[in-house]
């Protein structure tokens, strides 16, 4: 890029940082590389010249990149007033209100005038968004003397040496993150600097090789590490671990001091915000097994006071006053007030805090404090008095509580009555499938309050045009996920195959026909294509395949006709849905989420039927309930193979997610989709024929997982047949290993014709009258093969039309009835 001198103006340089002063220690460490603080001066002074010479408003992307960071410590250390942001719509929301003179991305360097057009206070050194903001036109005015201080004293408390090295474990566009930065590189010491979650395994390989002393964590972060295995992990180097960013229930800081002391690393709370440019307290590692519940003693140059409230009656309680070299100059509204200078001595902290033994204990905040029913409710406190991970808003003169944890609602409900001593018709509880957080890893609490607002107005009509907002809230209000963005798609909320047939029904009502990959398309692109029609609507062709095999297959039982294929037909379906949703996540490891969830959906309501109906009337065996059958029952055909489907579909499903698992498998299978899906056919179909030749006749045979695995996979291959000839080339191998198979034709044609119908035909038109009757035989296909067994035996002689309507009856009742089983299951897969 060329240089963007625009005036002979000679830049003021106060240095918060001096990295030339650290020679050649190592600054950074990367998967791939290292820097000096000598080779990272180069870096940031080559990035200073092309932003000239005149002082400007330079908004930087804040990724954890060493692009990211060369180009914050150009503009930091050479005068320039930085804006640090998001990456993204943040970030471009804040360019469009602040007007930045230079802005730097992904895509590097943009100059949007020469010179500036901002009148800049000597003293100004960054621009921050307000704690859990994500682009609010709102900032904060550090200085430099501001960061300076207030890494000198983070450094001091936690003792910071050159020898030490920081994972950056959170984003450096957050001040908790950023101050990580600062307090290590004024020391000299390492950052290994790197975009992987916690959850990630790479993370760690990370922190082993380069030898990490430290990492950061937010609440979020610990729930993630007690999920990921994290406590029995060895870390030799890890030498403390820093929680802030939100009250820690004092039971797990207790919880996390005794994984630290164990593992010979110590835990230090610390309490901060953005207007004291990061940290304001910390507790001493010694004093957590005994204070667990305090954020501790003021940082060294730092004070406290604790000032009455008025409304507060509780003794000892009132709002922290924190004073020090670190609170910020002031906020900034507009561009006009990036001229002013300091305007505060001390920060009004909001929060209400008390002192026991010397340490100052939060115990609420100012702002969360609402009054309902004539009762003034502390939301805080509230959270904390219930057993259950909670977050609760006031939305007109109605409580929402929003939880997604194993807990009904109902239960919760009671809990919050009993606390808050509400009616409970002022109290509301929603289960998500996740709770929304910003950027940073808090609780969205503004998400929350809009989607208690849209749940409240959901029962009504809305005629209105389908807008991106209006199918946004849909999206929400359907999927339990307030956080949806008209960006994302029915995968990229977690949506599968089992409500993919709901939504779809729901869907099409609003918009008329869907495009065939409405699922996987932006909610902001399917409004604007949305179309209707006054002749019908169109289906996906798998929906239609669900509802016509279970209706052929409980007939056929039931003796109303005999029309035989149907459950090998549904094996290709599963197989087709299941590389459609559970193989569509982004990461190996959301792959792994959502095939075990989607497995965990079938599977429980299942064994819980077999189970109950096993106990009942002796009909199954501990096998069958437990899917084992095909290993542990008998050879010979009985009531004990009836569910050779379902064995053969989760078995099959679960092995692919097992080999895909395997980092190197999965990276294969990314680089050739189609490729890696043909060579699992021809495998399965090898088996096939190996196992029973051409006709798999007599017995069990035709029904034996390792037989009919390739039908499975055959669905796979046919949602990666992405040509016509790929798309024929699926035909032609299912009826190579079908003709033959059964000894009827008949029955071999219905599963060529269905699949050929499914890979070349997408979508089939049927009447508006039949869209409903046809979404619901498909959504409840399963649990209707589940239930038949049982239902239709006593009318097959004497009235098999009654047996079959009850079959079908039996079966979708179950569905609904396992519904929000199925729900709360997704819902603990998903925050696992």
């Amino acid at each position: 890029m060329a240089s963007l001198l625009t005036s002979p103006e000679v830049l003021v340089q106060p240095r918060v940082l001096d990295l030339r002063a650290h020679g050649d220690h190592t600054a950074i460490h990367t998967a791939s590389d290292r820097l000096t603080y000598a080779e990272l001066a180069d870096r940031v002074d080559e990035t200073a010249s092309l932003l000239g010479a005149t002082r400007r408003l330079v908004l930087v992307e804040g990724r954890n990149t060493v692009e990211s960071l060369t180009t914050y410590l150009a503009a930091l250390t050479h005068g320039h007033v930085v804006m640090l942001a998001p990456p993204g719509d943040p970030a471009r929301r804040l360019a469009d209100a602040w007007d930045p003179d230079v802005v730097a991305g992904e895509a590097g360097l943009r100059e949007r005038r020469e010179g500036t057009a901002h009148d800049l206070h000597p003293d100004l050194a960054l621009l921050l968004s307000t704690s859990g903001s994500t682009g609010s036109p709102k900032l904060v005015r550090l200085s430099h003397d501001n960061l300076r201080a207030n890494a000198a004293s983070i450094a001091e408390y936690l003792g910071l040496t050159p020898a030490d090295r920081a994972l950056t474990s959170l984003p450096m566009h957050y001040c908790y993150g950023l101050s990580v930065v600062h307090s290590h590189l004024l020391v000299g010491a390492g950052l290994v600097l790197t975009d992987l979650s916690v959850v990630d395994e790479c993370f760690w390989r990370l922190a082993e090789s380069r030898e990490a002393t430290s990492f950061a964590g937010v609440p979020y972060t610990f729930e993630q590490l007690e999920c990921s295995g994290f406590a029995d992990r060895a870390l030799p180097s890890l030498r403390y671990i820093t929680q802030a960013g939100g009250r820690m229930p004092p039971e797990r800081v207790a919880r996390w001091r005794d994984v630290g002391r164990r593992a010979g690393w110590d835990l230090v709370v610390m309490y901060g915000q953005t207007e004291a440019t990061a940290r304001m307290a910390w507790l001493p590692p010694d004093l957590a097994d005994a204070h667990p519940d305090a954020v501790g003693i003021p940082i060294p140059g730092g004070s406290f006071r604790i000032e009455p409230v008025a409304d507060i009656s509780e003794p000892g309680v009132g709002e922290l006053v924190y004073e020090g070299p670190n609170v910020m100059q002031g906020y900034a509204d507009r561009p006009a007030d990036l001229a002013r200078g300091a305007e505060l001595v001390e920060l009004r902290t909001g929060d209400l805090a008390r002192e026991v033994d010397g340490l100052v204990r939060i115990v609420g905040r100012r702002g969360r404090h609402s009054k309902l029913f004539g009762l003034r409710i502390d939301l805080d406190h509230l959270e904390a008095q219930v057993d259950a991970e909670v977050h609760c808003v006031v939305v007109d003169d109605a409580l929402h509580a929003f939880t997604d944890r194993p807990r009904t609602t109902e239960r919760l409900a009671r809990a919050l009555a009993a606390a808050s001593g509400l009616p409970p018709s002022a109290i509301r509880v929603t289960a998500l499938s996740t709770l929304p957080r910003t950027t940073t890893g808090k609780p969205d609490r503004g998400a929350l309050a809009a989607h208690a607002r849209l749940l409240d107005r959901a029962g009504g009509s809305d005629d209105g045009p389908p807008t991106p907002e209006l199918l946004r809230e849909e999206y929400a209000v359907v999927l339990g996920r307030p956080d949806a963005a008209t960006t994302d798609s029915f995968v990229d909320l977690g949506g599968d195959s089992l409500s993919y047939v709901e939504f779809a029904t729901r869907l099409t009502e609003r918009l008329g026909d869907l495009p065939t990959d409405w699922h996987t398309r932006p909610i902001a692109d399917l409004a604007t294509a949305a179309q209707t029609t006054r002749t019908g609507s169109r289906l996906d062709t798998s929906v239609v395949l669900r509802a016509a095999a279970i209706v052929l297959i409980v007939g056929s039982h039931a003796n109303l006709w005999m029309v035989m294929g149907g459950a090998h037909l549904l094996l290709a379906v599963a197989g087709w849905n299941f590389a459609r949703f559970q193989l569509s996540a982004e990461t190996r490891v959301g792959r792994l989420r959502h095939g075990l969830t989607s497995l965990g959906q079938l599977v429980v309501p299942t064994s819980l039927w077999l189970g109950l109906v096993g106990i009942m009337g002796g009909y199954y065996a501990p096998a069958t309930v437990g899917f084992l059958n095909q290993a542990l029952g008998p050879d010979d055909w009985s009531r004990q193979w009836q569910f050779w489907f379902l064995e053969a579909m989760v078995w099959t499903s679960l092995l692919v997610l097992v080999l895909l698992a395997v980092p190197a498998v999965d990276r294969l299978e990314r680089r050739a989709p189609y490729g890696f899906a043909l060579v699992a056919v021809l495998t399965g179909l090898a088996v096939r024929f190996t196992w029973v030749g051409l006709e798999a006749s007599g017995g069990t045979s035709r029904y034996t997982i390792g037989v009919v695995a390739w039908w499975f996979l055959v669905g796979w291959l046919a949602v990666r047949a992405d040509t016509s000839l790929r798309r024929w080339t699926v035909v032609v191998l299912t009826a190579v290993g079908t003709l033959g198979y059964f000894g009827d034709l008949s029955r071999e044609v219905l599963v060529i014709g269905g699949i050929a119908l499914l890979v070349h035909v997408p979508v089939l038109r049927v009447p508006r009258r039949l869209v409903a009757p046809i979404s619901t035989l498909a959504s409840a296909s399963l649990f209707i093969y589940i239930t038949h067994w049982v239902v239709y035996p006593p009318l097959e002689d004497s009235v098999p039309a009654l047996a079959t309507l009850l079959s079908l009856a039996v079966g979708i009742g179950y569905w609904r009835l396992m519904r929000p089983l199925q729900r709360h299951l997704g819902r603990l897969a998903h925050q696992a």
